[in-house]
C-alpha cells in the first residue's frame, strides 16, 4: 500500500547528508568484503573461516548475523502489534541460549565431529540418503525463511527515506541484493565474520542512542499508558489469551532453541570456533546479546505505536477503528517513526548500520544455504570427492541462484501475517525434523533411519501455519476448525507445537518398530570419536 506521508504533513528527516553517509559507508563495507577475497584459499576457509574464530569475534559475528535489519523489522512489528508482552520472546531466546552454552547441548558434539553442515552429521549417524534428504529440506526451509528479507529491508529504506512508490521498492531490493552477492561470492565466511563485527559495533551504539532519544521524546509514562489504553493486559502479560497466550510462549521457547542450536546459520559459528571451550563461551556470552537484539527492536515498535496512536491523522492510517494494527502497514511503522524522531546526520548513521546489518544477515544466510546445497545435496552423489576448487565454484553459483529466487519470491509472495510468524513456520519445515534427528541421533542409541525419515518428512506439515497455505487448504481444515471451535486461521504456534510433538512421536515409533542394526554401533563409534576430539 503506497502512502505519501509528506502529503499528510510528515516529511522525513532523511537529508542529502544522510544519503552521503549511507552510500559512503556501504561502499567502504563492500570494498572490505571484496578485498578479503585474497585470504580465501580453500572451501574450508570460504565456509567456516578455517575454523579459526576466537571468542569475541565469534560472538560478534553470531550476534551480528542475528541482529540483522530483518530482525529489527520483524521484532519492531511484534512490538507494534503485541506491546511489552512481546518481550517474552527475547527472554525465551536468552534462557535457551544460556542453557545451550552451559550444557553444550547439540553444538559441542557437532563441533567435536568437525562438521561444516548439520546434514554431515546425518550421514555419520543415519546414512548418506538421510544426509541428502536432510540437506534438501534444510536448504528449502532456509531459502523460504529468508524469502521476505529483501522486502523487509526495502520497506525500511523506503519508510525512512520517504520513498512511496512500488517502483522504488523494487529498485531498492535489486540494488541491495547485488551488493550482497558481490562480496559474499568473493569473501565467504572470512568476509562475513569481519563485516559482522564492524556492523555489530556500529549498530549497537546507534540502537542504544535511539532508544534513549525515544524515551526522552515520548516519555516513559506516556509509553506505558498508551500501551495500556490500546491493548490492556494483553499488552503486558504474554500468557493473556487476548494477546499471545500459553501456546505461543511455549512455541517461542522452541524457537529460541532453534535459533541458537538447530538453525544452520548459528551452528556454523560453533563449527567455525577454535575449540569446544570457545563454543561454550560463545553461547553463554551470546545469551545476553540474544536478549538485547530482541528487546531494543521490540521497544522501537512500541514507541512507533505510541507515536502513531497519539496522532489522529496517523492513527487513521496505521490502526483500525478498534485499535488493531493495519497488517499492510505494520512493518513500515518503525522506519516511519525513526524518520520523524532522529535528526539529520544521525538518521544516516543508524540507517547505514541497519543496511550493513541487512547485508550481514544476507551474506550469512546465502553462504549457509549454498554451502548446504554444495556439501550435502550435490557432493554426496560423486563417488570421487569434489575438489576444493569445484566446491567453491558450486557454492558461488548457488549463492547467485538463491539471490535471484529470493528477489522474485519477495516481490511475489503476499505476506498476510506478522513477518516473525512467517519466519518461524517456514523455518519449522526443517527445524522440527532437524531437532528430532540431532537430539535423538546424538543422545539416543536406538534412533534409526526409519525414524529419521519420518521426522524429517513430518516437518512439511508446518506449512499449514502459513496463512496463505491455510486458505488453500480451507476445504480440509474448515471441518476441523468447526469441531474445535476455532474461527479464522488456526494459530501458527498451535500448528507448530502439534507438528513438533508428532515428529518426536514418529521418530521414537519409527526407531522402535524399524531399528537399525548399525544404529547402536554407529553411535558408539561417534561417541568414542567425540571423547578424543576438540
Amino acid at each position: 500500500m503506497d502512502i505519501d506521508f509528506a502529503s499528510l504533513g510528515f516529511d522525513t528527516n532523511f537529508s542529502i547528508l544522510d544519503w552521503c553517509i549511507v552510500i559512503g559507508y556501504l561502499i567502504a563495507i563492500v570494498s572490505i568484503g571484496v578485498y578479503i577475497r585474497k585470504y580465501i584459499a580453500s572451501a574450508t576457509d570460504f565456509m567456516v573461516a578455517g575454523r579459526g574464530l576466537k571468542t569475541f569475534l565469534a560472538i560478534a559475528t553470531m550476534i551480528g548475523t542475528e541482529l540483522g535489519l530483518v530482525t529489527v523489522m520483524y521484532s519492531s512489528q511484534k512490538g507494534f502489534t503485541g506491546g511489552f508482552a512481546a518481550f517474552h520472546i527475547a527472554f525465551a531466546a536468552a534462557i535457551v541460549t544460556l542453557f545451550v552454552g552451559i550444557s553444550g547441548f547439540i553444538v559441542v558434539p557437532l563441533r567435536r565431529l568437525k562438521v561444516m553442515t548439520i546434514p554431515e552429521f546425518y550421514e555419520m549417524r543415519f546414512g548418506r540418503d538421510i544426509r541428502i534428504l536432510g540437506g534438501i529440506i534444510l536448504a528449502l526451509s532456509g531459502i523460504l525463511n529468508m524469502g521476505m528479507f529483501l522486502k523487509a529491508g526495502s520497506l525500511f529504506v523506503t519508510g525512512v527515506t520517504g520513498m512511496t512508490s512500488e517502483f522504488h521498492l523494487k529498485i531498492v531490493m535489486t540494488v541491495l541484493l547485488c551488493m550482497v552477492l558481490l562480496y559474499t561470492t568473493l569473501g565467504g565466511m572470512v568476509s562475513v565474520a569481519i563485516l559482522d563485527y564492524i556492523q555489530f559495533v556500529v549498530l549497537s551504539f546507534s540502537l542504544l542512542f535511539a532508544s534513549i532519544m525515544s524515551i526522552r521524546y515520548l516519555g516513559w509514562d506516556n509509553i506505558v499508558n498508551t500501551v495500556t489504553e490500546q491493548m490492556g493486559q494483553g499488552g503486558f502479560n504474554p500468557f493473556d489469551e487476548t494477546g499471545f497466550g500459553w501456546s505461543y510462549v511455549l512455541w517461542m521457547f522452541f524457537m529460541g532453541l532453534v535459533s541458537c542450536a538447530i538453525w544452520q546459520t548459528a551452528v556454523i559459528r560453533a563449527c567455525s570456533a577454535k575449540s569446544t571451550g570457545i563454543v561454550r563461551r560463545i553461547y553463554i556470552l551470546s545469551s545476553v546479546g540474544f536478549l538485547i537484539r530482541f528487546l531494543i527492536p521490540y521497544f522501537f515498535g512500541i514507541c512507533a505505536l505510541v507515536f502513531i496512536a497519539n496522532n489522529q491523522t496517523l492513527r487513521g492510517v496505521f490502526l483500525s477503528a478498534d485499535g488493531k494494527a493495519n497488517s499492510d502497514l505494520s512493518l513500515t511503522a518503525m522506519p516511519f517513526y525513526l524518520s520523524q524522531l532522529l535528526p539529520a546526520g544521525f538518521i544516516g548513521i543508524i540507517s547505514a548500520g541497519m543496511l550493513a546489518a541487512f547485508m550481514s544477515t544476507h551474506d550469512s544466510y546465502l553462504l549457509c544455504w549454498s554451502s548446504v546445497l554444495t556439501q550435502d545435496v550435490v557432493a554426496p552423489w560423486f563417488k570421487k570427492d569434489l575438489s576444493s576448487k569445484a566446491r567453491l565454484l558450486l557454492t558461488r553459483i548457488f549463492i547467485v541462484a538463491i539471490g535471484i529466487f529470493i528477489l522474485v519470491w519477495g516481490l511475489w509472495y503476499p505476506l498476510e501475517q506478522d513477518l516473525w510468524d512467517y519466519m518461524a513456520i517456514s523455518g519449522a519445515i526443517y527445524s522440527i525434523g532437524g531437532f528430532a534427528l540431532l537430539a535423538f541421533g546424538l543422545y539416543w542409541k536406538r534412533a534409526s533411519r526409519a525414524g529419521a525419515y519420518l521426522a524429517l518428512l513430518t516437518g512439511f506439515l508446518a506449512l499449514l501455519g502459513l496463512s496463505k497455505v491455510q486458505q488453500l487448504c480451507s476445504p480440509l481444515l474448515n471441518p476441523i476448525k468447526k469441531l474445535v471451535g476455532i474461527e479464522g486461521d488456526i494459530p501458527s504456534a498451535v500448528i507448530g507445537l502439534i507438528v513438533l510433538a508428532l515428529a518426536i512421536v514418529l521418530m521414537i515409533a519409527g526407531s522402535l518398530l524399524l531399528p537399525d542394526k548399525r544404529g547402536r554401533a554407529t553411535l558408539m563409534k561417534l561417541r568414542s570419536n567425540l571423547d578424543g576430539l576438540d
